[in-house]
């Protein structure tokens, strides 16, 4: 689903990833003013003063990298959407209404293009936005972009880089169903019908934890990420914005993914960690808070493993330690 994008530097053609091509901009753009959220976090933030923050996310839908195969246009539309919303779930802040670019090929028709809008507009709903309106091209792939926006405290913004020596590492959910559901699309394996089903159903039609996100504050967050490049990217993001590390001691992989894995002799440790798509919470919590905090609220998240000082992300299961490889999904790679 990857693209390569190749610059040329002289008589050499050069790979540039997703992650180093964002280094080369934010080292041209410079750090930013104080009243301007950190670059590098999963949304854009700017200070109006006595404790607000209007907080931005722009993202970009392109159906040549983000629409597999067998997706429909209105679940592209719901895609765009969910995209960004999951970032803000991610930071605790409510999203309030967002525009919307899109650049159409000619090929599309009246049918296709009713369907974006239907998908775009059902989602919105369902996640309390409001469409103020946007812009259309023609382009040579379907490419839907949002520009979503909120306010919220400063106070409750939370962050990548707070996290500390002793919290808890929790999740929102589990993993590897959608890492299983691609590998159906994209490498011909298959699956009994109903398990088939399951998979396929989070890549078709994912869901941002937004509610629950809302709630983050009550349980202690003390930094968090949404996971959509993957369970793995995301702690070492985590990681590297706090300078901590990560044990994991309880490997969060869905039943339903377990199960196929089993089917194709698959690591089901590369499900869980190398997927992306899932759009789920990475948090740490303070664990005080966390265990003060309501009963059915915590049982939303799966504590998984603790942060330490330690720059080391592992998995350790039985006494034996496995690292957790910086790899999952990212463009032009």
């Amino acid at each position: 689903m990857s693209k390569l994008m190749v610059l040329l530097e002289g008589p050499r053609m050069v790979k540039l990833g997703e992650r180093k091509i964002i280094e080369m901009f934010l080292e041209v753009f410079g750090k930013p003013s104080k009243n301007i959220l950190p670059f590098g976090d999963d949304v854009s933030g700017f200070d109006l003063g006595r404790g607000r923050m209007a907080v931005l996310k722009v993202d970009m839908f392109v159906d040549k990298t983000d629409m597999p195969p067998g997706m429909n246009y209105f679940q592209a539309g719901w895609k765009a959407i969910t995209m960004s919303v999951s970032d803000f779930a991610a930071k605790a802040v409510k999203p309030q209404t967002v525009l919307v670019g899109l650049g159409l090929p000619s090929k599309l028709g009246k049918k296709e293009i009713e369907q974006i809008a239907l998908g775009l507009k059902k989602a919105s709903k369902n996640y309390g936005l409001k469409i103020l309106g946007g812009d259309t091209n023609e382009s040579e792939n379907l490419t839907i972009t949002s520009v979503i926006f909120g306010l919220t405290q400063k106070k409750n913004l939370i962050l990548r880089s707070e996290a500390k020596p002793g919290d808890l590492l929790a999740v929102s959910g589990k993993f590897g169903k959608t890492s299983a559901g691609l590998k159906i699309l994209l490498e011909n394996m298959d699956a009994p019908p109903n398990l088939k089903e399951k998979l396929l159903k989070p890549v078709y039609m994912p869901k941002a934890k937004l509610d629950l996100g809302l709630k983050l504050k009550k349980l202690g967050a003390t930094s968090t990420i949404d996971s959509s490049d993957g369970l793995a990217w995301s702690l070492y993001e985590l990681a590297k914005a706090s300078n901590v590390g990560f044990i994991i001691e309880k490997l969060p992989i869905a039943e339903e993914a377990k199960i196929f894995s089993k089917i194709h002799e698959l690591d089901p440790f590369n499900l869980t960690f190398y997927g992306g798509e899932e759009f789920e919470i990475v948090g740490t919590f303070n664990p005080k808070k966390f265990f003060k905090a309501d009963k059915s609220l915590r049982k939303k998240f799966l504590i998984i493993g603790k942060v330490v000082k330690e720059k080391k992300i592992v998995y350790v299961k039985n006494g034996f330690e496995r690292v957790v490889e910086p790899k999952g999904w990212e463009h032009f790679v």
